[in-house]
């Protein structure tokens, strides 16, 4: 009798473990990976915050392994081509960093489209569903956004009007923003944002081009002294593009009850969502500037408007390339600017 009742012991305890064992292989850790230091706003607001609802929403069966500025290796650049190969699961970064790849979704990365995160987030996810899914072939993307209006610091030359430009080496975020600046007198230098501020201590650059979001983030206010606004009657000087990136053969692979909670936490929503955190996130990075002592110019709307006509051919040699790609790229610019509009109300 003892012996049949160990024998029972055993087996209970082994389809115990068996149960354990099936539990955990269904179990999906995504790996997710990012450029942001874990203070950024977009790990605080956007990074945790999703994995956390996912998590939830799947009754613990999904979860993310979060790596942070660049932890899981290589660079902002090459993550666009990590999470399409599957390296990574999922992947935030900016399409730009890899100029001439993401040709169309350049439209709202044109200078002077947008002062609103949001609202461009919100016409950039139209956009995208519309005109560049073939753009992300093998890619998921679970949202797209811009970032608040972005500008232009320096650390020895203040920057008050066109000719200013003239001899400053400025870092760009993306193939757009260094047009611009080339249109505007200076010489571009294409950069991730983790970069720049060992680029501006080196003298590498004189200046860069970004938003005040990401400011405290890299500690860019210790670097730079002078911050360039434009008129705020005008749309933003730049800016640059984010996706929110699955690879598509993982998600693919994922039972429908965990696929309906990436399709829940995905989407329009989403990226106006995103956009509004980074609309949110302006004051900050400007009381950080602000705090330092750092000096703030803002450009009259008549200067700004000479920078405006100077960056015009900017949008016809867009539109010419999408005509090239057998787009309508008058539309589509035309869509743009409707779709910004559209949610402006």
């Amino acid at each position: 009798m003892a012996f049949k009742v160990r024998m029972v012991q055993v087996a209970a305890a082994a389809l115990t473990l068996a149960g354990v064992a099936s539990a955990q292989a269904q179990e999906v850790v995504l790996k997710l990976h990012h450029m942001w230091p874990t203070v950024a706003m977009g790990h605080k607001r956007v990074v945790e915050p999703w994995c956390e609802a996912i998590a939830k929403d799947s009754g613990n069966k999904m979860r993310c392994q979060i790596l942070p500025a660049m932890t899981g290796g290589g660079s902002p650049a090459q993550l666009v081509d990590r999470v399409k190969d599957g390296v990574d699961d999922v992947v935030l970064t900016l399409p730009g960093y890899t100029p001439g790849r993401f040709p169309i979704m350049e439209a709202f990365e044109l200078p002077f489209m947008t002062n609103n995160a949001e609202v461009a987030s919100a016409a950039a996810w139209d956009f995208y569903k519309k005109y560049a899914t073939q753009e992300f072939t093998g890619t998921k993307i679970l949202a797209t956004w811009v970032h608040d209006p972005g500008f232009v610091s320096t650390s020895s030359k203040p920057i008050q009007k066109m000719g200013d430009f003239r001899g400053q080496k400025i870092r760009a975020a993306s193939r757009q923003s260094s047009k611009l600046l080339a249109r505007l007198g200076a010489t571009a230098v294409g950069m991730p944002i983790p970069a720049v501020a060992d680029a501006m201590t080196k003298g590498t650059i004189d200046g860069y081009l970004t938003a005040w979001e990401i400011i405290p983030s890299f500690k860019l206010q210790e670097v730079s002294k002078y911050h360039t606004e434009i008129d705020d009657s005008r749309p933003s000087m730049f800016t640059a593009g984010f996706v929110f990136a699955m690879n598509q053969a993982k998600y693919d692979s994922l039972p429908a009850d965990l696929k309906k909670v990436i399709d829940k936490h995905s989407g329009g929503e989403l990226s106006r969502t995103i956009g509004r955190y980074w609309d949110e996130a302006t004051p900050v990075g400007q009381k950080a500037a602000k705090d330092r002592g750092n000096t703030f110019i803002k450009v009259s709307a008549e200067e700004t408007d000479r920078w405006i006509k100077a960056s015009a051919p900017l949008y016809d040699e867009w539109v010419a390339d999408m005509d090239k790609r057998g787009l309508p790229g008058k539309q589509m610019l035309q869509d743009a600017r409707d779709l910004i509009k559209k949610y402006s109300k």
